[in-house]
């Protein structure tokens, strides 16, 4: 029976660290319901809740997973993830589905599609929801990770769909970016994105099994030659091609030692660490980009011109860049009068929070237009 405390609906930050620390499943499942949620209160309680996570954060391995519908992503996480428990690890898998909001029968979304490992307490599986948007995927995976590590996962697995850009964005998240494909990668290669072969670490080739062995060790051989025309994404590392049957479970030691080796290799702490506090920075970024334009797309001056531009738009009757040179002209015009009013007067030079409370203000339509 859940106790009171988890069930309560109000719980506190204090209480959600504990939780976290007690590696308490339950309120890491609440922690992340906080996170991805856009009430402005609820926001300023993650924010609060990141903060205190600093010191809790364990050395992890990040692995990014991908591949196209059908090439078995479940059932090779499922069997993968079992094997790195038995080695030791605790498992953490976030599905990531940019096209599907948050419905938990989403491709990604479906526990039932690894229910032995989500039966397992040293594994937690969660739908990482987008709102429909790669940047909702970036920001609300990016928190589940930092969650996931405070509770004590030591590997997490984001997977992705294999369509669009949302590869590139989970492979700028993580450590290792892993893609899956099928025996007839031949028909794949025609159609793959450079971008992709960019970003993969560790290629395999997934149902390796009855007469597609054959098959499987042909593209094995394909795939090999065409990585070498690419530059390796991480330093110090040579991208490999694998095989390996989920179905039948064989192929996963190689894998597992191919990610043991990418993890320890000589200075690949100091190039990791480097990897993740460029990420870090970018992730900030972003962050403010997207609030920004939340904010900006709030303010009453703008909410009262945006509709008829972008009519205009539409209706071809206006370039696209004059209407954004028009928006971009009236947006200066408000920071101009908010940062000259007497109250940003008084303020000290030097205070950073200036230009947010004018944003804050004039979203709340305290400037004048």
């Amino acid at each position: 029976m859940p106790s009171e405390q988890v069930m309560r609906k109000n719980i506190s930050v204090d209480e959600l660290v504990e939780g976290l620390r007690r590696r308490n499943r339950r309120l890491l499942a609440k922690a992340l319901s906080l996170i991805e949620s856009t009430n402005p209160a609820d926001i300023d309680k993650s924010q609060s809740l990141l903060a205190k996570l600093t010191g809790l954060r364990g050395a992890s391995w990040r692995i990014g997973v991908s591949g196209i519908p059908g090439v078995g992503k479940s059932s090779f996480i499922e069997v993968f993830g079992r094997y790195a428990i038995d080695q030791g690890r605790r498992v953490a898998v976030l599905t990531v589905d940019p096209s599907s909001p948050r419905s938990g029968g989403s491709v990604l979304g479906d526990r039932t599609r690894m229910q032995g490992l989500a039966r397992n307490e040293a594994a937690f599986i969660r739908p990482s929801p987008s709102s429909g948007n790669l940047g909702g995927v970036a920001r609300s995976t990016r928190a589940a990770m930092l969650l996931c590590e405070a509770a004590g996962y030591d590997l997490i697995i984001v997977e992705t769909v294999g369509v669009g850009q949302s590869e590139i964005t989970v492979a700028s998240m993580v450590d290792m970016f892993l893609a899956l494909m099928l025996p007839n990668a031949g028909d794949e290669l025609q159609g793959m994105k450079r971008g992709i072969m960019e970003v993969v670490d560790t290629i395999v080739i997934n149902k390796a099994d009855g007469d597609q062995v054959r098959a499987a060790n042909k593209a094995r051989s394909q795939l090999s030659n065409t990585l070498h025309l690419f530059a390796a994404r991480s330093e110090g590392w040579t991208p490999r091609v694998l095989t390996c049957s989920a179905l039948e479970q064989r192929g996963i030691e190689p894998i597992w030692q191919s990610c043991c080796e990418f993890f320890s290799a000589a200075g690949r702490e100091q190039i990791i660490d480097r990897a993740r506090r460029s990420q870090a920075l970018d992730w900030m970024r972003q962050d403010v980009s997207a609030e920004l334009q939340r904010l900006i797309e709030d303010l009453p001056p703008l909410r009262a011109i945006l509709p008829a531009l972008e009519d205009q738009v539409r209706a071809g009757t206006m370039d696209p860049l004059v209407a954004s040179g028009r928006v971009l002209a009236r947006i200066r015009k408000l920071l101009h009068s908010a940062a000259s009013s007497p109250r940003a007067a008084d303020k000290d030079e030097s205070d950073p929070t200036d230009t947010g409370q004018a944003v804050s203000n004039m979203t709340f339509g305290k400037s004048a237009e």
